[in-house]
């Protein structure tokens, strides 16, 4: 008759046990999942055995992990076909905290330089005690795969001791079983444990079952070759891990080994939700080690301005902190996201390249994100950069171009590329800003957004040209060929004009002084912010149609208008005032810059009113 042993754990166990159970972790549930990783461990351990020819106790029993669930009782029971334990191991393995058997282990097969394929997950030696996070008692059977082994059973209840006890006869490997506590008893229901296992080991290598229902039905594709998947089966994967219910717009599946072992499966979603105003994203790429769930939704993976991609990265490498939640070398981490990030953006300049249209759909869908990135993310501005993409005055409406089309069509003697921004492109080219660019032939991008225009201005350059804003103030564009059959205003008598609108308009401009650049147009303003949709956006900001920083007007002393106005001035005209009031508006409104409407209102009725006599 087998007698009972009972034994003391290692020195202060009743310290580190209390760590493990209540400081170690961050969540509860995540017992589960180490428990889970144990099982596949001792199988794998089996399957290297079977592979190198060893005889092994029933080595017919199909390698899975089936979990129950008991209600009645409170009781979670895992159960495995893996490697099992003998006597000594359980005193050594189960008896001795952070000392890892799946360790040692792959250190005994190093030291023969033996690794085969190897899959082990267990580093710590401390996820077996997690166990006790949720469980009063924890009763463990188990039968070593030798097959003269005998069968045990250890018990304990977490404080400071544990029981073995030799039983009759039982299959290889292990049951656990788990006396749940008081407050942890929802982990007896079978809803709770596939949730569980759906969220953190929905990838392990072997089938696991919940009461005979087998969860984790989802295979880890970024695991397989390429050439063995089918559409379908990353689009249902996609759906799986991104919680979708439409297909990816993009995919990405990658491997590489240097500078470290990465295995990658990304997609690109089709719609943008941001824009939908649900609120900024959350990080979509799941952090994974050997298939197991380490961080969902991980921050570090991928910069912020990459939140939309979702997906898997797994690495056998990662620098994992003892709770195997996070991750230690902050160095290694940023490696990983630089190989990751670098690797996404050349795949999309292989898109942008290869298959323009769609390329065109996804930035109309998510170029802002890559917006973000040029103008905050120094690593990755120079792969970004080719990624912008815009309409110009050289393409037809709706067609897209890039930075490095723009600088293959300069033209000779152009020293910089010019952009000009503005709500549509109807109004950029109804605009004065285009008219010294047209009688050059000059192309200039059409920016449509305010980030646009930060953005290009921060970058600053490209490809040793610089991006300057077309309603700079220093330009330093002239068009030599101004209405040349037109006579103006000249000498004393422009410089007269110009200061008697200045005296008119007061702090609303800085000066007002001759154009060189226009053409057609009466008047021009030139902002002192470099261009003006960063006033645009500072007014939208403050929300005040009052804040508008004075700027320079430029007026054209050979248009009409400006002819006929200096003629109402010389004759002391009261209409001047208010014509000159008028053009100073029409300006702004060209610039995009917003007015005040109550003021000028009155001011158009006066006009109308002297205009019908």
């Amino acid at each position: 008759m087998s007698t009972t042993e009972t034994k003391e754990f290692q020195t202060e166990i009743r310290q580190l046990l209390d760590i493990v159970i209540n400081s170690l972790y961050t969540d509860r549930e995540i017992f589960l999942r180490e428990l889970v990783s144990n099982a596949s461990d001792a199988m794998e351990k089996v399957r290297f055995q079977q592979l190198s020819g060893q005889d092994i106790l029933a080595k017919d029993i199909p390698l899975e992990i089936q979990i129950t669930t008991n209600e009645d009782e409170h009781t979670l029971t895992i159960t495995d076909a893996g490697i099992g334990m003998t006597k000594d191991e359980l005193t050594e393995n189960l008896g001795t905290i952070a000392h890892s058997g799946s360790k040692a282990f792959i250190q005994n097969l190093a030291e023969s330089g033996d690794k085969k394929d190897m899959n082990l997950i267990g580093q710590f030696g401390v996820g077996f005690y997690s166990a006790f996070m949720a469980a009063e008692k924890v009763t463990l059977y188990t039968r070593s795969y030798r097959p003269e082994a005998k069968s045990y059973i250890w018990e304990s209840e977490g404080k400071g001791s544990y029981t073995i006890e030799e039983t009759d006869p039982l299959t290889r490997g292990t049951r656990l079983v788990l006396h749940l506590k008081k407050d942890a008893e929802e982990f007896a229901k079978p809803e709770t444990v596939k949730r569980i296992i759906k969220q953190y080991s929905s990838f392990v290598p072997y089938p696991v079952s919940v009461n005979g229902e087998k969860v984790n039905t989802v295979q880890a594709l970024w695991t397989k070759n390429k050439n063995e998947i089918s559409d379908e089966d990353y689009n249902e994967f996609y759906k799986f891990i991104a919680n979708a219910y439409d297909g990816p717009r993009f995919r990405l599946h990658f491997s590489s080994d240097a500078p470290i072992n990465i295995n990658a499966l990304l997609f690109v979603p089709h719609d943008n939700i941001e824009k939908f105003g649900f609120g900024r994203m959350d990080a979509g790429v799941n952090l994974y080690c050997k298939k197991v769930l380490i961080q969902e939704q991980a921050k570090d993976i991928l910069p912020e301005w990459l939140r939309f991609v979702r997906g898997v990265v797994d690495s056998e490498e990662l620098p994992l902190n003892i709770s195997r939640e996070t991750m230690q070398d902050s160095a290694l981490v940023a490696k990983l996201n630089k190989v990751v990030t670098t690797r996404f953006l050349k795949y999309l300049e292989e898109q942008a390249k290869n298959e323009p249209e769609k390329y065109k759909e996804f930035w109309d869908e998510f170029g802002i994100f890559l917006k973000e990135g040029a103008a905050n993310d120094f690593t990755h501005r120079t792969e970004l950069m080719k990624l912008l993409r815009f309409e110009s005055s050289k393409t037809e409406a709706d067609k897209i171009m890039s930075l490095s089309d723009y600088v293959g069509r300069m033209k000779e003697g152009q020293e910089a590329i010019y952009y000009v921004n503005g709500p549509s492109r109807e109004v950029i080219e109804a605009g004065p800003y285009l008219e010294v660019f047209r009688n050059k032939d000059y192309e200039v991008i059409y920016t449509r957004d305010a980030i646009d225009d930060y953005v290009l201005n921060t970058i600053g350059e490209f490809e040793g040209k610089k991006l300057i804003s077309a309603d700079q103030a220093d330009l330093n564009l002239t068009e030599e060929n101004q209405t040349e059959n037109k006579t103006g205003l000249e000498g004393e008598e422009l410089k007269s004009f110009n200061e008697w609108l200045k005296g008119i308009l007061g702090t609303k401009v800085t000066e007002v002084r001759e154009s060189k650049r226009l053409v057609d147009s009466p008047a021009i303003m030139l902002s002192p912010f470099g261009s003006h949709s960063m006033q645009r956006m500072m007014q939208l900001v403050n929300h005040n149609l009052q804040d508008v920083a004075p700027g320079i007007l430029e007026i054209n002393p050979k248009h009409a208008l400006i002819l006929r106005l200096n003629e109402l001035r010389q004759k002391e005209d009261s209409f001047a005032q208010l014509a000159a009031e008028q053009l100073f508006a029409n300006a702004q409104i060209a610039a995009g810059i917003i007015v005040d409407p109550r003021g000028m209102v009155a001011r158009l009725n006066d006009i109308l009113e002297k205009a019908l006599g």
